[in-house]
């Protein structure tokens, strides 16, 4: 007798299965979420969330707060017994959750989120990637534990600021030399998708706790505006470490090489506005001066919304 064929969630099921058998996901990698199942096989949501329960409960894959469902680390079964959890040890070639997580700082700082890769962490360790495994379930994962460390590191002033245009301003620039430090770290943030970080989200509500008579709508548009801000202008660092390690050259080496080119364009008098700064030999226009610049320049826009906001509330009084 023919045998029926398998419904449509376990179909699923075993294709993933395969792509982890085959090596095509590997520990710590994503697998598909539940809206990504239903667009390419075109199924409902429940059985969606039909697929990750079943493997899940088959020990094919793990929930990782933060990240989503991942493949989880084959269990061994040892001699003569059933299989037991390995816990992580210090003791394991040094590898500890805290160090792997400094040495993708380490990585990540010196050649950008781009180079940053398990097997990459791993070398620094003279081990093989699936050590890491033990630590931390995969990359996502580990940025994430990167970028809350990082934000571990900022020293609020103290005294603060007791002015609330002054710690907005002290707020951004905290922020500002965080991401000097850690040039990836603008790239990696996000305001659309933003990750649970509650070190970062302390530093926001530091930065905006002197801001008065907003109502909490358009306090967080201050906060997101100032953050984005920052994260757009700071993303110039990890741009511009990423071209130093494909040309090979650093700014002022890469400008020098564009001179005659810049030249030729400017003195054919259709840009005034570039040809008026190009006689100047200062650098007058980059990464720091953009920043301060527009951080003046915002928080002008922002100290008129607080003063109207301030006369509104008198003149109703």
């Amino acid at each position: 007798m023919e045998q029926p064929a398998p419904p449509p969630y376990r179909r699923i099921v075993d294709t993933i299965r395969r792509r982890i058998d085959t090596g095509e996901l590997t520990p710590g990698d994503r697998v598909p979420s539940t809206r990504r199942i239903t667009q390419e096989w075109g199924v409902a949501m429940a059985t969606a969330t039909k697929v990750l329960t079943t493997l899940r409960q088959e020990g094919l894959v793990r929930a990782v707060p933060g990240v989503g469902t991942v493949v989880a680390e084959p269990q061994r079964t040892p001699r003569g017994g059933a299989a037991r959890e390995r816990r992580p040890r210090e003791t394991d070639s040094g590898l500890s959750r805290e160090s792997v997580v400094r040495a993708g700082v380490k990585v990540a700082d010196a050649e950008g989120l781009r180079a940053l890769s398990m097997r990459r962490v791993a070398a620094e360790f003279g081990v093989s990637s699936m050590a890491l495994y033990r630590h931390v379930a995969g990359k996502d994962e580990l940025v994430l534990l990167m970028a809350d460390a990082a934000f571990r590191d900022i020293t609020l002033p103290e005294p603060a600021p007791d002015g609330w245009r002054e710690r907005m301003a002290a707020g951004a620039r905290l922020q500002w030399e965080l991401y000097r430090r850690h040039p990836w770290l603008a790239q990696y943030l996000s305001l659309t998708r933003p990750q649970p970080m509650p070190r970062a989200m302390a530093l926001i509500e530091w930065t905006m706790a002197r801001v008065r008579g907003m109502d909490p709508v358009t306090l967080i548009h201050m906060a997101l505006t100032l953050l984005g801000f920052v994260l757009s202008t700071a993303a110039g660092f990890e741009d511009d470490l990423e071209a130093e390690q494909e040309t090979g050259m650093d700014q002022n080496q890469w400008m020098a090489t564009m001179e005659p080119v810049f030249d030729g364009i400017l003195t054919s008098g259709s840009y005034p506005m570039y040809a008026g700064v190009s006689g100047i030999e200062e650098d007058v226009v980059n990464l720091e001066s953009l920043f301060e610049f527009g951080l003046a320049r915002l928080l002008d826009g922002m100290e008129t919304l607080v003063e109207g906001r301030a006369a509104g509330a008198a003149d109703a009084g």
